[in-house]
């Protein structure tokens, strides 16, 4: 199993989402986050004094699939949240161990 950790921007959400369920994938994590990359927040303008905003909102979305998905779901995160400008985030993917639900003590790919 692997997990996919995806930066985005906000207002993506909803077009991620959808595309996440239409692989078939219907369970994730939404996390709301603040940070930059290169291009190192901007300069905003507030009643005639400029301040400098360094940590940007974007939304982190952490999903867990099968490795069998796991290339639609990259594909289907990188088209929906595509802006084709800086700051449209990124991706990482890292190996799952062991899942295992709290409820019933169903552990890998039953417990996803």
């Amino acid at each position: 199993m692997k997990k996919i950790e995806a930066i985005i921007k906000p207002f993506k959400l909803d077009e991620v989402k959808e595309a996440l369920h239409e692989v078939g994938l219907n369970g994730i994590t939404v996390l709301e986050a603040k940070g930059f990359g290169r291009q190192k927040g901007h300069t905003e303008l507030y009643r005639g004094a400029e301040y400098v905003v360094d940590f940007l909102p974007k939304v982190k979305i952490e999903v867990i699939c099968e490795e069998s998905l796991l290339e639609r779901a990259v594909e289907a995160i990188m088209t929906s949240a595509r802006t084709g400008r800086i700051g449209d985030g990124k991706i990482f993917i890292s190996t799952i161990e062991e899942v295992i639900r709290i409820r019933t003590g169903e552990r890998g790919e039953n417990a996803v």
